[in-house]
């Protein structure tokens, strides 16, 4: 419903007051979470299709009711008899309407909810604040056999099993506000919501969503890879049901261009990938299996999504290599789990022993272990704990919760208040809309325009005057300042005294807080007051290079498509004054060729001189028109395009050239991964791009003066020439001894800082940073466990620690370790608790990057 949240709440009008949609839904976190219930229960889905009807101030309940009731038991032919449903405690309406008018039995209706004590039953919020109302849930009675008790009723808390809600009619009323208040909507609406899966399961009259036949394709096809049984099947119904909601959570999600990663929607995939993977273990399979019942999904859905059948090779390879890296993990974290146990126990390992099974006095793995294991490595805690028993060892699970919440807790510290502050500042946001009504745009005709002053805020608070200087909030009447969004930055300038006086208020920033409002966000310089008009002047020259970036945006998508694939879809971008950049899915580096060919094509465009255009048009008009749409991006009933003759079409509500010639230079400054999956190109124009060929022409010509070459051209035959004299020199080095130590002789030498924690801690000027790293290689082989602290003596020193595996289980970081030495180096250094590296500026504090090295470790008790 968040499309709609503002069309309820009055603040924006459709062409139409009844909408009926389908929608692909992804329910893993927030409110409405069911991540932890899925597999486990017949009815909850990661992703799921969402049936629903609306009215925007149109029908409301008695309509509603009818028209649902209707379409189940008349289209559908569900049994009348098999139907009940709950209403808000206090309901009345609706309650008359079910009883009196539907003639439903009144032991067939149940009243629920109290909101005013906390009981939100039958009491439907999108959020903490937002549009709110009573709802009316309909349920189906799965028959007595299901029953458990006589009390068994429509209950919207699903306590018994026999009543399987199916729809649900939200009856928008209110709006709640942060403050707890509610106060109702200027109108009153109707928002239902029907799950596929659910209402099919019924249909077809089988047990639970997972037998229909959205699902049991998806088993068989991990039936057979596992050689199971029906019988089989049914003991392991849960893992089978797991694997199979994720499996189409994950190839909808990879087919609607979200790629795995660490965070955001990238660490939603990665994490639904992971748990479904885990349930292919506890059902014995090793092997990767992701891909098969992936494509399982893709036939199943590809009548209704046909998407899903032509990115079919792009879903299973992301899928495959996702679960391929997965397994690498799963492989390092069972040397680190298999280290930390092996002190704990001498049992025998033994495959499927269940941790409830073990004694009371059973050895327990701490708590702080599983959790270093999960943070550092990506290990799943539930998998920690099964293989654990299986080595009769019991896992702190109490132990791993804290360590978690404190660590969720420390992200948090500082957050909460900016979050309070935040919720306060929107509040005061939407009185000013309601107050003002929402601002003009007037930007895209100039950047120079005069004014009325509708607010002036200054550290949370609205003034109706300032004087002086400081931070403050300006919002206008109307602006000519493009406020950021669409991955444009927000504009520069200044406002004054009308027609062009001195300057009252610098804008440094321009942001649309909330939908519809532009604030100014800067600098006072003098006096202002609502009420009084100024001149709204926009920074021309800064927004000309916001422009040239915006429309070059435009033309380096299309290229990257024309030329890598219609795969290199837009996944995020910015445009800024100095440069641009652009986000697209891609699981490898442009090639030369393929950059080369992407400036060319880009440069072409600018050189043809192409006009740019804009229309207003609805947005089916749009997409017809073969406009592209992105994934990320809200769009209402109407939308702005911009074309460039010829050549692109896109929704878009930024500012740009009139011309591509206007553009000026384009030069791709930079290609680079930010993630699995996913790349970042940079580019640059106009006197940026110039400035910028400008320097590496200058470099060239450094290096070829360094090389003592009198033209770049002769610099490649100088360079190889040089490259042989260094193989030669290194070839007669090595002939002639290094002049090291033996490494068994420096592992031989280790102290022991800490009781079981060995440490080799040397220095010495080596020939290179592969001898150097080869070195810790030989100690490594001779030492055994322990830490190992090398450092190479030079103008410019590093220092290199390695961790074995189970000292890092312990809580031994070497990242930790270059820090406290790098103090004495006077320089930076971090990395992973196995290994790090760091580089100074001062070689003589090389002694004493050793001692603090031994000293942490005495301090720490490791």
């Amino acid at each position: 419903m968040v499309q709609f949240k503002d069309v309820l709440t009055g603040r924006e009008r459709r062409s139409y007051v009844r909408a009926t949609d389908y929608q692909r839904c992804l329910r893993v976190a927030g409110k409405h979470n069911d991540f932890e219930e899925v597999g486990r229960t017949p009815r909850h889905h990661t992703m799921f299709e969402m049936l629903g009807n609306w009215s925007f101030g149109d029908y409301f309940k008695r309509e509603a009711i009818h028209w649902a009731w209707e379409l189940l038991t008349e289209v559908f032919k569900i049994p009348a008899d098999r139907l009940g449903a709950t209403v808000y405690t206090d309901d009345d309406d609706a309650y008359k309407i079910w009883a009196d008018e539907i003639g439903l039995p009144k032991d067939r209706i149940a009243r629920w909810g109290n909101i005013a004590k906390g009981d939100d039953a039958n009491f439907w919020r999108m959020a903490e604040t937002g549009p709110c109302g009573p709802c009316s849930e309909i349920h189906f009675d799965r028959g007595p056999e299901f029953s458990e008790g006589p009390d068994c009723v429509p209950d919207h808390s699903h306590t018994c099993p026999r009543w399987l809600e199916i729809w649900n009619l939200v009856f928008m009323e209110f709006d709640q506000r942060a403050d707890g208040t509610r106060v109702p909507l200027p109108m009153k609406s109707v928002d239902t919501g029907m799950g596929l899966e659910r209402l099919t399961s019924v249909i077809q009259q089988v047990k639970t969503n997972y037998d229909t036949d959205l699902f049991t394709p998806i088993h068989a096809a991990m039936r057979q890879l596992l050689g199971h049984d029906p019988e089989s099947f049914e003991a392991e119904r849960f893992s089978y049901q797991v694997i199979a909601d994720h499996s189409r959570a994950v190839t909808f999600l990879v087919a609607d261009g979200v790629a795995p990663s660490n965070e955001g929607r990238g660490y939603v995939l990665r994490r639904i990938l992971r748990r479904a993977v885990r349930h292919g273990r506890l059902l014995g399979r090793t092997e990767p299996f992701m891909d098969v019942t992936a494509a399982a999904v893709i036939d199943i859905m590809k009548g209704a999504y046909p998407y899903l059948d032509t990115q079919r090779e792009k879903i299973l390879k992301v899928i495959r290599q996702e679960e391929a890296q997965f397994a690498r993990t799963l492989e390092t974290g069972t040397s680190h789990l298999e280290a930390a146990l092996a002190p704990l126990s001498a049992q025998e390992r033994v495959i499927g022993r269940l941790p409830d099974s073990l004694p009371d006095n059973a050895p327990v793995l701490a708590g702080e272990v599983a959790f270093r294991l999960h943070d550092t490595y990506g290990f799943p805690v539930d998998l920690t704990v099964d293989m654990a028993a299986e080595y009769g060892v019991r896992v702190d699970r109490g132990g791993f919760a804290a360590a978690m919440a404190e660590q969720k807790e420390r992200s948090r510290k500082g957050t909460k208040a900016e979050l309070s502050r935040q919720a306060g500042l929107g509040e005061i946001y939407q009185d000013i809309l309601r107050r003002v009504g929402e601002t003009k745009f007037l930007g895209y005709d100039g950047t120079e325009a005069n004014a009325k002053v509708v607010a002036i805020l200054r550290d949370g608070t609205e003034y109706q005057e300032l004087t002086g200087h400081g931070a403050a909030e300006i919002v206008l009447a109307a602006t000519p300042f493009y406020g950021e969004g669409g991955g444009q930055v927000g504009d520069h300038g200044e406002l004054m005294e009308q027609g062009g006086g001195s300057t009252l208020f610098k804008v440094e920033d321009t942001q649309k807080p909330i939908a519809g409002l532009f604030v100014h966000r800067g600098t006072l310089q003098g006096r202002i007051k609502v009420g009084e008009m100024v001149t709204a002047r926009v920074d021309a020259d800064r927004r000309a290079r916001i422009m040239r970036n915006h429309t070059a945006t435009h033309l380096l998508h299309r290229a990257l498509r024309n030329v890598v694939g219609p795969d290199a879809h837009q996944a995020g971008s910015l445009v800024a004054p100095d440069y641009l950049r652009f986000d697209y899915p891609l699981d490898r580096a442009l090639t030369a060729d393929e950059k080369r060919a992407i400036e060319d094509e880009v440069r072409g465009v600018v050189r043809l001189n192409r006009p740019v255009t804009t229309t207003i048009q609805a947005m089916a008009d749009a997409v017809a028109a073969g406009a592209d749409a992105f994934f990320d991006e809200k769009y209402g009933e109407t939308v702005r395009t911009v074309r460039v003759e010829g050549y692109s079409l896109e929704l878009c509500g930024g500012t740009h050239c009139t011309a591509s010639g206007q553009i000026g230079s384009f030069v791709i400054t930079s290609d680079r991964s930010i993630g699995a999956g996913t790349r970042r190109v940079e580019a640059m124009t106009g006197d940026g791009a110039d400035a910028y060929l400008r320097e590496r022409l200058a470099l060239l010509d450094r290096v070829s003066d360094t090389l003592g070459v009198t033209s770049v051209d002769a610099a490649p035959d100088r360079v190889a020439a040089l490259q042989d004299e260094l193989r030669e020199m290194k070839r007669r080095l090595k002939a002639a001894g290094t002049g090291l130590a033996k490494a068994s002789e420096v592992a031989a030498a280790a102290t022991e800082p800490v009781p079981g924690v060995k440490l080799v801690a040397h220095s010495a000027a080596f020939d290179s940073p592969d001898q150097w790293k080869a070195y810790v290689k030989e100690i490594r082989a001779a030492l055994g466990s322990g830490v190992i602290a090398l450092a190479y003596d030079a103008d410019a020193p590093q220092i290199f620690v390695t961790v074995s595996p189970e000292l890092v289980v312990r809580g031994v970081s070497a990242g930790e370790l270059v820090k406290a030495a790098m103090v004495s180096m006077a320089g930076r250094g971090g990395g992973r608790p196995e290994m790090a590296q760091g580089m100074g500026t001062n070689r003589d504090g090389i002694p004493a990057a050793m001692a603090a090295i031994e000293a942490t470790l005495k301090a720490a008790g490791k």
